[in-house]
């Protein structure tokens, strides 16, 4: 009888569910729900979601799934931001995030609460991106929309029971000969100083950097808390040291996310990159970390696939949720918003798109690519202040 009592007791509580709006940084359920599911992300933490804040200036909104009692069942972090080019919009933060609950209803009030929210902030659309369709048909029909594929690795319990490729062999090998080594980052001025590569690999890539405001804020942030790790790899030569690479990881939850990657081109040669994959992939298995993420390869950049693949990758699928608003008194439409990913290539190539292309193959790249370094970075922070994505 007590048991049944308990039971039903249970059921009321999580019929009586409601969405509120809460503060991750002073609300302890938050971290603790992130702690009780296996499924949480870093990008889901609090010290993340301050840092956005506080580093791109975005408006927040995050939503929690409590019962009658204030257990929570549920949470998603949101943000609504305006850009010049996106224009309004509330997503939850990328790379990966959306709602993190324990039950489909729960995910499901969280959405129907995120989308209200929107609406009231008259943004276009709500959108979240996650490695998962569990939330397809959830609301509105709406499934998700592939975005790229990531390339991870599945960590053994034991670094010598890694069985990677021998052309990763042979690279570690001549990167230790050349003289590399991998230290981690231990004060806030090597963090700077990694800053210029990374400037320099962007400007070469033809990516608009982030701002360094996001990359201090993040070591404040994360350093203390052990998700955030900047590995250097310095080349010594004559008893001198220099910097030559360094990769910037999120670790959470049983994961190592390789995020920024900042290297000289001439010394590529010395492979320094295949050294700090190897060594954070060792230190990963040390600290009993279960999957070390590549990320994805930008479209149509093999060399970046290859690269990946060669570790013994596996593929997993990144998927966009994106909900169409309309304001109240309109017909609803299911159809989810076209992916920005997909649309140039869905669209016929016009004239317009023609001639646009070929000013930016030869003029807006070549002037991009020989920019100073300070220019860089000072559009870097230009863009992200004004908002313009």
């Amino acid at each position: 009888m007590q048991v049944d009592q308990i039971c039903d007791e249970a059921i009321a509580q999580r019929s009586a569910l409601r969405v509120v709006e809460v503060d991750p940084q002073s609300d302890a359920r938050w971290e603790a729900l992130m702690n009780r599911l296996p499924s949480s992300v870093i990008y889901q933490h609090p010290a993340w979601l301050a840092v956005v804040e506080e580093g791109y200036g975005y408006k927040p909104l995050h939503l929690a799934c409590e019962d009658a009692s204030g257990n929570i069942h549920g949470i998603l972090p949101l943000f609504y931001r305006r850009g010049l080019r996106s224009g309004k919009i509330c997503l939850s933060p990328p790379p990966v995030a959306g709602p993190l609950a324990d039950s489909e209803q729960a995910s499901t009030l969280l959405i129907q609460a995120a989308i209200e929210r929107s609406r009231n902030e008259q943004a276009a659309n709500f959108q979240f991106m996650t490695r998962s369709t569990n939330f397809d048909n959830c609301v509105d029909s709406v499934v998700g929309v592939p975005v790229h594929e990531s390339y991870g690795l599945k960590l053994p319990e034991r670094p010598d029971l890694l069985h990677l490729d021998s052309r990763v062999k042979r690279a570690v090998n001549k990167a230790t000969r050349s003289g590399l080594h991998i230290r981690p980052a231990e004060t806030i001025s090597e963090l700077k100083a990694w800053y210029q590569l990374y400037l320099e690999t962007m400007r070469r890539a033809l990516v608009m950097p982030h701002p360094y405001r996001i990359f201090e804020l993040s070591w404040r942030h994360l350093h203390p808390l052990g998700a955030l790790r900047l590995l250097l790899a310095e080349h010594s030569e004559a008893g001198q040291r220099k910097l030559v690479a360094g990769f910037l990881f999120f670790q959470w939850n049983g994961i190592s996310w390789h995020l920024y990657t900042g290297w000289k081109r001439e010394d590529q040669d010395l492979r320094p990159n295949d050294l700090l994959h190897w060594q954070a992939i060792q230190d990963a298995c040390t600290q009993g970390l279960r999957w070390y993420d590549f990320g994805h390869a930008p479209a149509g950049n093999q060399g970046i696939a290859q690269f990946k693949s060669k570790w013994a990758t596996e593929m997993t699928t990144t998927y966009r949720y994106s909900y169409p608003l309309v304001l109240h008194g309109e017909t609803s439409s299911t159809t989810p918003v076209p992916d920005q990913h997909t649309q140039s290539t869905v669209a016929a190539p016009g004239r317009a798109s023609q001639v646009k292309r070929a000013v930016r193959d030869r003029l807006v790249t070549p002037l991009w690519q020989h920019l100073p370094l300070r220019a860089t970075q000072l559009i870097a922070e230009w863009s992200r202040a004004v908002h313009y994505y």
